[in-house]
């Protein structure tokens, strides 16, 4: 049924505007319009505060939230069982290497490293919160094919976010974490960007609402054998709508911290493009849609080797950004780390040094003054894995 909305006006009350004098009309256009006030809420500075702390100069975020699942793949490449016991003795390793604030502003965790405590019965978050690293938290729960879609996904994970994102605040947590993916290989879907957007942009109000700055993260896939050329195509129409549906849900862009794709060629594409090339490209769809209110930039390696990584995060930062563009790594800070831990005791302290040579790398990186000098053979293979799941 049609809905009418026609209201009877009193003639004595609103006169007919043709009936109006010319300065009638202009006093009655020129009175001050009330305007609705979008307000954040009671975390407003805090989110604020808490990006400008993590976006700060030569600093980046470790991204040790792999689930379980995920975190059983990295273990058993060392020949150890997936077990609470062995998650928890690695993430040891990583969060209780000394000095790693120095590189590191933030770290994202899985649920359970969240609430979980050292062997001696120190809590992680304090084991950051010492070295100035501020705790964050992965709150979506995966992807799940998307009906109607090109055999795409969607991330899910919204029902009960707002009680969950209350109880991680309240464990120390102060930034979070969502994961959503685009693939060109699938098209991408006008359907699937719009769905990943709309999430994205969901999450990250809920998210403000409850005092977690939201790290908003469409990841546009490796896989594929396409040009520069398309990612650039794709990652310009993901963002575009990313940013349309951040600014429906009324999100606060100052309090957010975003977690793109580099732009490069497909995995599988005949032609590598150069280190100055990708940050071309980059740069070029962040400026074309990102506006410049956003805090930080926080790359994510996607499959990288730990050079390729930090080469190109580099080349991106030989001239001033609008925003602090850094590095948000998982495997391109990690590989190394794994090979030289073995799950041995005796190794720890190796392995530290190897996360903090990692760390360093990519420090040095973000303020444009990486050299790859003295890499090792390590650090410059590819770990891209075709249909990679977390």
């Amino acid at each position: 049924m049609a809905c009418s909305s026609f209201v009877k006006l009193s003639p004595s009350s609103t006169p007919w505007i043709g009936h109006q004098s010319f300065n009638q009309r202009l006093s009655r256009q020129a009175a001050p319009r009330r305007v609705a006030v979008i307000r954040a809420g009671a975390y407003s500075h805090e989110l604020v505060e808490t990006a400008k702390s993590i976006a700060s100069p030569g600093h980046g975020i470790l991204a040790i939230d792999e689930s379980n699942a995920t975190c059983g793949k990295r273990l058993s490449s060392i020949g150890l069982d997936n077990t609470e016991v062995n998650r928890q003795a690695y993430r040891q390793l990583l969060l209780t290497t000394p000095g790693l604030g120095k590189y590191i502003s933030g770290a994202i965790l899985f649920e359970e490293t969240l609430y979980q405590s050292t062997t001696d019965g120190k809590k992680f978050v304090d084991c950051l919160r010492e070295e100035k690293i501020v705790p964050g938290i992965k709150v979506d729960k995966g992807l799940v094919p998307l009906p109607g879609s090109n055999n795409e996904s969607w991330c899910q994970g919204l029902d009960g976010l707002a009680s969950r994102s209350a109880e991680y605040y309240k464990q120390g947590a102060r930034f979070a974490k969502w994961r959503t993916v685009v693939s060109i290989p699938c098209g991408p879907s006008a359907l699937a960007v719009k769905e990943a957007a709309w999430g994205l942009a969901r999450y990250a109000s809920i998210s403000q609402d409850n005092g977690l700055v939201p790290i908003v993260e469409p990841e546009i896939l490796l896989d594929g054998d396409h040009p520069i050329e398309r990612t650039l195509e794709v990652a310009e129409r993901v963002w575009a709508e990313v940013f349309y549906y951040l600014a429906e849900n009324n999100v606060i862009f100052e309090g957010i911290l975003l977690k793109p794709s580099m732009v490069t060629p497909g995995a599988e594409h005949k032609e590598r493009a150069s280190p100055e090339t990708i940050a071309k490209y980059t740069l070029t769809m962040l400026k074309r849609r990102v506006p410049p209110a956003v805090p930080g930039i926080m790359f994510l390696s996607g499959g990288q080797s730990e050079m390729e990584a930090t080469l190109n995060l580099n080349a991106m930062n030989q001239s001033p950004n609008p925003w602090h563009v850094s590095f948000s790594y998982a495997r391109a800070l990690q590989n190394t780390v794994l090979k030289t831990w073995q799950g041995h005791p005796e190794n720890i302290e190796a392995a530290q040094k190897a996360l903090l040579s990692r760390a360093k790398a990519n420090s040095l990186a973000q303020l444009g003054s990486y050299s790859a000098d003295g890499e090792s053979d390590d650090a410059k293979k590819g770990m891209f894995v075709k249909g990679y799941t977390y």
